[in-house]
């Protein structure tokens, strides 16, 4: 009976997921805002059609498609089109990432001294404001064909975006820790540096493995399966190793990506199957989402949501000015940065377990905030695109 019920579930999920996005896109809904919309609509929380079975298996669903996400950005890395992208990627990556978090963080400090709290977890906060959702931006990309300059240069931002919000949270956590205990400790950011390095290079090394024994494969059937287990392999490993797997993922695809003859097979087998993952997904998502958690956040929240697309948009206008930039990237690009999932998610799952105090003011913050964004931020995306005549 349990395994019926996770069947009908599953069929629940793709059904409705297909039927709801296309009657949804008639009213000008991007997919994945549908998805998630959906995901709250047949949820445990609402009609209750995903049986819970389902729900516990999304962190393996979530883990994989994030996978697959990374692994394909990893495409945009050629060195051919770095060069031929330049200074912009670099400065418009660095400083859009950087602006949110230093905003956000310094917001949060002054909230958090008004309100008599402790200080330490807004650097946590800050950080988590760098972060991107690559998945949601990617989607609206494929889903309205759109291309041009500013969606090349959108595509190559989000995929180093996570990376550079990985590292200012490693910093973050450690900085926080230490001013939360009073004993700033330099070995601890030295050990967080390291295992950044780490997910780094264990991703290029398995890239290369990749590469090795993808010369036996013959058909682009053989491709798919081994590209897919390949993938499952490195988010495996990474969870295991306690590394990054957004990471791993992106430095494999990158590797693949420079070094094989033949690397667009890689990520064009991959789009046979993507569809289907994301929709899962996207609706998991939704599912997993607690409505409750959304009023709670109260200022804090509000303030977290405005200030990081401040940081945003301030940071890629300064960052296409300084580059020398189309003028198009500078007005439009930042509208596909609102969208924000995964890596921030994980920054608050990190918080929460080291801070029992404020770990879980962290998380619902993170977690409703995200929640808005995933809804508005696809639509932000789309908007971008469509002034920029891309799509």
């Amino acid at each position: 009976m349990h395994q019926l019920n996770s069947i009908f579930g599953l069929a629940v999920i793709i059904i409705t997921g297909y039927f709801g996005a296309k009657l949804l896109r008639k009213i000008h809904f991007p997919a994945v805002t549908a998805y998630l919309l959906i995901g709250i609509l047949i949820g445990p929380r609402l009609l209750n059609l995903v049986p819970l079975r389902i729900i516990s298996f999304s962190d393996f669903i979530s883990n994989f498609v994030l996978g697959v996400i990374a692994f394909s950005l990893g495409a945009n890395f050629t060195l051919k089109d770095m060069k031929a992208a330049g200074k912009p990627v670099i400065w418009i990556s660095v400083l859009e990432a950087s602006f949110a978090w230093i905003i956000v963080t310094i917001v949060m400090v002054i909230y958090f001294l008004l309100s008599g709290m402790a200080i330490h977890p807004s650097f946590v906060l800050g950080a988590a404001a760098a972060a991107t959702a690559p998945a949601a931006t990617v989607m609206v990309i494929r889903e309205y064909r759109a291309r041009g300059t500013v969606t090349e240069m959108l595509l190559r931002v989000v995929a180093i975006d996570d990376a550079w919000c990985l590292i200012f949270s490693a910093l973050a956590i450690t900085f926080a820790s230490a001013v939360g205990s009073g004993n700033f400790n330099l070995l601890v950011i030295i050990r967080s540096l390291i295992e950044i390095l780490a997910s780094l290079l264990f991703g290029g090394i398995l890239g290369f493995g990749f590469h090795y024994f993808s010369r036996f494969i013959r058909t682009k059937e053989e491709l798919l399966i081994v590209t897919t287990g390949f993938i499952l392999l490195v988010v495996g490993l990474s969870i295991k190793l306690h590394l990054s797997p957004l990471l791993t993922s992106m430095v494999s695809g990158v590797v693949i990506a420079n070094i094989s003859k033949d690397s667009t097979l890689f990520f064009e087998t991959l789009r046979k199957v993507d569809p289907i993952l994301f929709l899962c997904f996207f609706i998991l998502v939704g599912a997993n989402l607690e409505i409750g958690l959304i009023p709670e956040i109260g200022i804090m929240g509000l303030l977290y949501i405005i200030f990081r697309v401040i940081g945003k948009f301030v940071g890629v206008k300064i960052g296409a000015w300084k580059s020398h930039a189309d003028a198009r990237i500078g007005k439009y690009l930042a509208w596909g940065l609102v969208p924000q999932a995964g890596v921030a998610l994980g920054v608050a799952l990190s918080a929460k377990a080291l801070y029992p105090e404020y770990g879980g003011m962290i998380f619902t913050t993170i977690t409703a905030t995200t929640v808005i964004y995933e809804l508005v931020g696809p639509l932000c995306a789309k908007h971008g695109l469509q002034k920029a005549g891309e799509i």
